[in-house]
């Protein structure tokens, strides 16, 4: 069971990447859908292994990432 939930804004992600190597457990790649501003936003390919540690939601510049913790 997870420990944390990653809730991403893509309609407002630029799609840098900056928060994908930051998860130490692989949560995150880069989504192959388009957003309204023509960006291919991350998304939670693995949720069931987020710990709720926040390190997505600190490297991301356009704070688009929340962390719920359980």
């Amino acid at each position: 069971m997870p420990k944390g939930q990653v809730i991403i804004d893509t309609q407002r992600c630029k799609g840098c990447r900056l928060c994908v190597p930051a998860c130490p457990h692989g949560v995150l790649e880069l989504g192959k859908p388009i957003n309204a501003k023509g960006f291919h936003a991350v998304t939670a390919v693995h949720p069931e292994k987020c710990t709720g540690c926040t390190l997505c939601a600190t490297m991301c510049p356009d704070v688009v990432i929340t962390v719920e913790r359980a």
